[in-house]
């Protein structure tokens, strides 16, 4: 896979509000990024213009080349896969059916094919979330919800998978277990971008780190240049320094 997105001077407003400004970035397959900032800094609005949900943008973002607002949605929806924070259905959709919607890019026809259920059921084993199948979505905790619209998204067989706060509604078993999960897909070479506030998590898995403040991205790299103590009180405004474990992994420590 060699997926890839080139951002130059994008920016986005709304009305007089200026959310993102001059962001140029490279996003290439086999690293894990996280984006990482305070409340409002933008971090959302760069998600979903990178997912093609966000018109009227500023400058360029082009994917494989490509400005991602002249893609064709379907051809797109085959190589990008989004996950939203939270996902509201009022149908009676089964965890299954759930699942299976990953698959609509690839449809041939009004029927889902045995290619179709064989990537829903991978998807939901390697989500834990195989044994729910047949539950009815909306009675699942948040959680399970979340698992469940993961596998939807893996079933699409993407090659770029964007994530917008995916460890929300899942308890630290589930949070640890979907970060594995990020960085096995990473080593076959998937692009993957995830939103997040849990710096620990970024700091722990992510190969690489943007921080934005103020829509603008003050540091981008591995988690130790972009956790630095002088940068972290300054974006987060709390003291703090990032420490690492004899296995390597690095966790942020909040000091007084």
């Amino acid at each position: 896979m060699s997926a890839a997105f080139d951002l130059r001077g994008v920016g986005m407003r709304y009305g007089q509000a200026e959310v993102l400004a001059e962001v140029d970035l490279n996003l290439a397959g086999g690293v894990l990024t996280a984006v990482v900032g305070p409340n409002g800094a933008g971090k959302s609005t760069l998600l979903g213009i990178l997912a093609g949900l966000r018109s009227g943008y500023l400058g360029e973002c082009r994917f494989d080349g490509v400005e991602v607002s002249r893609w064709k949605r379907r051809s797109f929806a085959r190589r990008v896969s989004f996950v939203p924070q939270s996902t509201r259905i009022e149908f009676p959709f089964t965890a299954e059916e759930v699942a299976l919607m990953g698959r609509a890019p690839h449809a041939a026809g009004l029927f889902e094919s045995a290619p179709d259920r064989d990537a829903a059921y991978d998807a939901m084993e390697l989500t834990g979330t195989l044994h729910l199948r047949l539950r009815d979505f909306r009675s699942l905790s948040g959680g399970e919800q979340q698992r469940v619209i993961l596998a939807a998204a893996l079933a699409q067989s993407p090659e770029v998978l964007l994530l917008d706060e995916p460890t929300t509604f899942l308890d630290i078993h589930h949070q640890v277990t979907l970060y594995r999960i990020l960085r096995g897909l990473c080593e076959r070479g998937v692009l993957v971008i995830a939103v997040t506030h849990d710096l620990n998590l970024a700091a722990a898995y992510a190969h690489r780190v943007v921080v934005l403040q103020g829509g603008r991205v003050v540091a981008d790299g591995p988690p130790q240049e972009a956790f630095r103590s002088d940068r972290l009180r300054s974006v987060f405004d709390v003291p703090a320094e990032l420490l690492q474990g004899p296995d390597g992994r690095h966790w942020i420590r909040y000091v007084d």
